[in-house]
This record gives C-alpha cells, sequence and structure tokens, in this order.
C-alpha cells in the first residue's frame, strides 16, 4: 500500500513538472501531495520537497502548505524534521509575507537536543535572513519576547535566538542587513534591555555596538546612557549583596569601550565616588571568590582616564583619597637620616604586605581626577603632608621589591617568557613602574597630574602607539641608565622633567594580557529547570548573573 502511495506521489510530481503554464489547473495533484504529510516516512521526505518545489504555482492554496510543511517539522522522525526544515527557506523566497511566520517556527526549532537539526535550524535561518532581513529579525524578535510575556515562556529558545542574532547579525555584515533591518535590531534590542539576565545583556550589547550606535560619538553616548540605566540606580544599591557588585562591574566593562574624549565617564564617576566608595567597607569578598574589590578598582581607575568636568570634585576626590589611604601602610616613625642602605633592603624583608595592584588603581584613579581639579591636593596641608608620608614608604618598599624582581629576571633569562610565573613577573614590574611614576607626580611642587601611564592590567597599547614608544626607546637605549632616586620630600625630584627621568627596561616590558574569567556560579539555575518563572529586570533586586563572564584581569 506504501508503494503505491509512493508511485501515486512521484506520479503526481511528473503531471505537475510536465503542466508548465497550465500547471494552476492541477490542483487535485497538489492536494494529494499535502496529504502525503500524513503517509509513510518516505511519503514524508517526499511530500517535504515536492510542497517546496511547486508552492509558488498554487497561492490559494499556501496556508494548507505553510501548515503542511510545519507539521512535518514537527515529526517524531528527526530525518523528516530535518528535510522539512531544510525546505522552509523555500516557501518564502518569492513570497515575503510568510517570512516573518515562517522565521517565528524556526526560531521555536532552536530548542531541539539535536545538535545536527539545530545547524539545519541555523542555516535554515540565515537563508531566509539574507532573502528578507526584516522580515526574518522581526519574527526572530517576536519570539525571543513571546517567550519572556507568555505564561509558558521557553527560556531556551529565548536564549538561543539572542545568541543566534549575536552572532550571525555580525557574520552577514551589512551587504545583508540594510539600514531598516538595523534599525529594527536597535528598537528590539532597546526592549529587550528592559528585562534581560546578564548573559543576555552580553549578547544584546555586542549587537547594538556593532550597529550605528556604536560608530558614532552621538550614538556612543546614547549606548552610555542604556547600560548606565541598567548598572546602577542610587535609590536601590546594596554594596553588600554581590549580584548588585556583579551587575556594577560587568555593566561598566561594556561601557568602557565607549568611552572618549568626546564621550565622557562622568557619570559613571559621579556614582562610585557617591556611593560604592563611601560604602567601601560594606563590600565583602567571600572566601574562595574573586576579590570584587579589585574588581571595581579596575574599572574604577579606568573610566577616571575619561573623566568630564565634576560637579562637587574636592568632596569625590576626597572619598578616593580615603580609599587609596586605606591601602597605603603608615610610615614608620624613625629617623631617615641613620638609615644605611643595608637598613632599608632588610627593612623591605620585613614590609608590611602591600597591596600593589589595588594601589596601582586607587592611586592612578586620584591621578587622573586631580588632572581635572589640580588645588584638590594642595587645598589641604596637613593632608597631603600625611599623603607624602604614606607614598614616600610605599615608595621605599616598591623600589625595593622592582630590585628584586630584576635580580630574580635577570638570573632566570633562559625561563620561558610564555610561562605564568614569567607573566606575572612582568605584570609585578608594570605595576610597580606605574606606582613610582605616580608617585613622583605627587612630590613635584606643586602636585603634577601630567604623567601618562598604562594600567598594568590593561591590554597592549595599538600598533601606532607601539611603533612610537619603540622610536622613543630606540632614540635613547644607548643612553647610560640612572638608578631610580628615592622619593623624598627634599630630593629635588619635583625641578626634575619627564624627560630627563629615565625608566630603564621597565618601558619595553612585553604587556600579560590575561586570561578572561568566569563569573561564579549560575546564580539561578531555575531557568533551565523547566520553571516558567523568570527574573524581571535587569536592574532590580532579582537580577541574576547567569554565569556570563567578565575580564577576569591578573590580579598582583
Amino acid at each position: 500500500m506504501a508503494g503505491d502511495n509512493i508511485e501515486k506521489l512521484y506520479k503526481n510530481y511528473d503531471i505537475l513538472a510536465a503542466a508548465k503554464d497550465e500547471i494552476s489547473q492541477h490542483e487535485k495533484e497538489y492536494l494529494e501531495i499535502l496529504a502525503a504529510v500524513k503517509g509513510s516516512d518516505k511519503e514524508k521526505r517526499l511530500a517535504s520537497q515536492f510542497i517546496a518545489k511547486f508552492f509558488n504555482s498554487f497561492p490559494t492554496l499556501s496556508e494548507q502548505a505553510i501548515e503542511a510543511q510545519f507539521d512535518l517539522c514537527e515529526d517524531d522522525d528527526v530525518a523528516i524534521r530535518k528535510q522539512a526544515i531544510k525546505d522552509l527557506p523555500v516557501l518564502c523566497k518569492e513570497h515575503k509575507e510568510h517570512t516573518q511566520r515562517i522565521a517565528d517556527i524556526l526560531a521555536q526549532l532552536l530548542q531541539s537536543e539535536d545538535s545536527t537539526e539545530i545547524n539545519v535550524v541555523t542555516n535554515s535561518l540565515v537563508t531566509i535572513l539574507k532573502s528578507d532581513p526584516k522580515g526574518a529579525l522581526s519574527g526572530i524578535f517576536s519570539q525571543i519576547h513571546q517567550n519572556t510575556d507568555g505564561e509558558l515562556a521557553n527560556e531556551i529558545v529565548r536564549e538561543r535566538c539572542i545568541k543566534f542574532l549575536s552572532s550571525k547579525i555580525q557574520q552577514l555584515g551589512r551587504e545583508i542587513i540594510n539600514k531598516e533591518a538595523e534599525e529594527l535590531i536597535i528598537t528590539e534590542c532597546k526592549k529587550i534591555l528592559e528585562d534581560v539576565v546578564a548573559e543576555e545583556f552580553e549578547h544584546i550589547m555586542e549587537l547594538l555596538t556593532w550597529s550605528r550606535l556604536g560608530k558614532t560619538p552621538l550614538g556612543k553616548k546614547e549606548l552610555v546612557q542604556i547600560v548606565a540605566a541598567l548598572a546602577f540606580s542610587p535609590d536601590d544599591w546594596h554594596p553588600e549583596d554581590p549580584e548588585y557588585i556583579d551587575r556594577l562591574i560587568q555593566c561598566t566593562q561594556h561601557a568602557v569601550p565607549l568611552f572618549s574624549p568626546q564621550v565622557d565617564s562622568t557619570q559613571f564617576i559621579n556614582f562610585f565616588c557617591d556611593h560604592v566608595l563611601p560604602k567601601w567597607k560594606d563590600i565583602v569578598v567571600a572566601d574562595g571568590a574573586s576579590d570584587s574589590k579589585l574588581e571595581l578598582l579596575k574599572i574604577f581607575a579606568e573610566i577616571t582616564e575619561y573623566s568630564g568636568d565634576l560637579e562637587n570634585a574636592q568632596q569625590r576626590i576626597d572619598t578616593v583619597f580615603e580609599v587609596l589611604m586605606d591601602y597605603l601602610p603608615e610610615a614608620p616613625v624613625e629617623d631617615e637620616t641613620q638609615k644605611t642602605e643595608e637598613d632599608k633592603v632588610e627593612e623591605t624583608k620585613t614590609a608590611p604586605s602591600l597591596q600593589f595592584s589595588h594601589v596601582e588603581c586607587a592611586l592612578f584613579a586620584l591621578h587622573s581626577l586631580c588632572r581635572k581639579s589640580p588645588n584638590s591636593l594642595t587645598s589641604d596641608a596637613a593632608k597631603l603632608k600625611m599623603l607624602r608620608l604614606r607614598l614616600q614608604y610605599t615608595a621605599r618598599l616598591t623600589q625595593g621589591y622592582i630590585k628584586k624582581l630584576k635580580e630574580v629576571t635577570q638570573s632566570q633569562k633562559t625561563e620561558d617568557e610564555n610561562s605564568e610565573e614569567s607573566k606575572l613577573k612582568v605584570a609585578a614590574l608594570k605595576t610597580t613602574s606605574n606606582i613610582n611614576t605616580l608617585i613622583r607626580d605627587i612630590f613635584r611642587t606643586p602636585p603634577s597630574f601630567k604623567s601618562k601611564v598604562q594600567l598594568s592590567f590593561k591590554s597592549k597599547k595599538s600598533e601606532k602607539e607601539e611603533k612610537q614608544t619603540a622610536s622613543t626607546s630606540d632614540a635613547t637605549k644607548d643612553s647610560p641608565q640612572k638608578r631610580h632616586r628615592p622619593i623624598t620630600f627634599d630630593n629635588g625630584a619635583e625641578k626634575e622633567s619627564p624627560e630627563k627621568r629615565s625608566r630603564s627596561s621597565d618601558r619595553n616590558l612585553k604587556m600579560y594580557t590575561p586570561p578572561s574569567g568566569k563569573y561564579s556560579s549560575r546564580i539561578n539555575s531555575s531557568r533551565f529547570s523547566g520553571s516558567s518563572g523568570r527574573g524581571r529586570g535587569y536592574g532590580r533586586r532579582d537580577y541574576r548573573n547567569n554565569g556570563a563572564s567578565f575580564r577576569n584581569r591578573s590580579n598582583y
């Protein structure tokens, strides 16, 4: 019986193929092909191909044909499903009015657990995106929103749709994604950000940054405002809650690449100075977890580089000053004039533990903000004296540590430069060198904030900057190297110009780009447990860090 049905299918195919201009008179044969979706497995596979082949010839039967094809996409046999999914794009190739509906169905099919089937679905979605970008995007976004608001929300479909858009849109490029489709992406992504979890935020920001918003200062300012609204709310800030810390770090890291001389970071700096730093001691670092305080200091140091004019600059700089003082060791009350070099070397062996990375970030932030308000440090002579006392002691410890690091490095020249130990030494040297450079600026009279340093945890400079640095290094390569002079109140360091202060070989150190890390574990696993409940609102108390990665830079 099944053999007869298959033979009949082939006969109907031959009739329709031979009919040419008179094919519309053979609706009976096409209806028999549509009915075959209820037949045997072989009949179904043939029906899928034949439905697509003659779809354009029977516009009055288009609705039945699409529904028949959808039935095959839900078949129990994965081979039949894959064949039907592969044929779906043909139905909207010439009839764009069906694109959104077919894209919606394909988006739902991304929930499959079969990797080969997902590949077929992905290929079909890419095919219709190339044919009708706006229609396809409308269908995919419709499915994303539906899986937020529906009573039976499918989180896996939503997640995979967002990942698909994040990866494939950029691959297709602007040759396929025209201006109309790009505007749709921007509009719909903004809607998604109203209710998003951490991992989704990563992908949506990638899309928005790829769009026209990420190409102009005006667009970047708009993106900064979007990220700021998600990152923090002054009326809803709980530093004791790790989720708030993770959210702030992640959002601010996405804002950093947007900042430039034309797009300032003042809004973020204000929040840090007004809400984060004043409650610094309320931030708890759990045992075994990454140092969230250091991550906050790193990201804060980065954004201060792009500060605009600060309101209440003195008050905000004082806040940074207090945090810095927490990390600077108190100088011992001793007669410095009686100390020999051996005493100072011995001192480094028994010196208090110094958190160099924390000091580098806090000192860099203070230095950057004081560049905008140079009188902030000199307005209080007592505070400046107290800061210089601690910095003088810190500089002595730092210089002793640099000396030991260089001795170890010189004695292990054969060591693999790519080993983790070597990279750590390079990062350590860069960190301590930065601290010394910044300290020397503060010891000028009056304090100067002109030196430019690259934070030790940041990636390499651009090729152009590297060439400029290399040419400068070559010009001074043959000049005799000077020893670091101890930083004291009366050593005359302030009279030396930056050009005269050669930094030996530290300036040519290869920068270490640390591997990216992960947030701790998923905070709420119910997302994949079949629960229909969904955390609402990235910026509210139920924000969930869903395993999204952030740049966990090298800590020294």
